[in-house]
């Protein structure tokens, strides 16, 4: 099972997705703009990259300033707002049976393929 959570106008998110292909593998790919994460599923990310909750954060969209979230903000305040605004989403983020990493850079998921 290979899934990743995409964003087709994102760069690093259509790279990562060729690295995928490039390496035999038809992933599952989610487009979580449409199809948001639950917010347990991102918990569970965070469990299963060891990366902070920070990590899946995109400190620079509007809803972020808008909503006072930052880094440096409580973790569970950061996976609330995610789920809750999809775009704050630092994405690709890449799941498989070995684990979860994002995409930045795109060679940074080959750990979990």
């Amino acid at each position: 099972m290979t899934k990743i959570y995409h964003n087709p106008r994102c760069s690093k998110s259509r790279e990562t997705l060729k690295l995928i292909e490039a390496e035999g593998i038809t992933p599952e790919v989610v487009l979580y703009l449409e199809t948001p994460v639950s917010r347990e599923k991102l918990a569970e990310f965070v469990r299963r990259s060891g990366l902070p909750a920070s990590a899946f954060l995109r400190v620079k969209e509007a809803e972020a300033k808008a909503l006072g979230i930052t880094a440096k903000s409580d973790p569970e305040a950061i996976l609330d707002a995610i789920a809750a605004h999809p775009r704050l989403m630092e994405r690709p983020v890449v799941e498989t049976d070995k684990g979860v990493a994002l995409g930045r850079p795109p060679e940074a998921v080959r750990d979990v393929l």
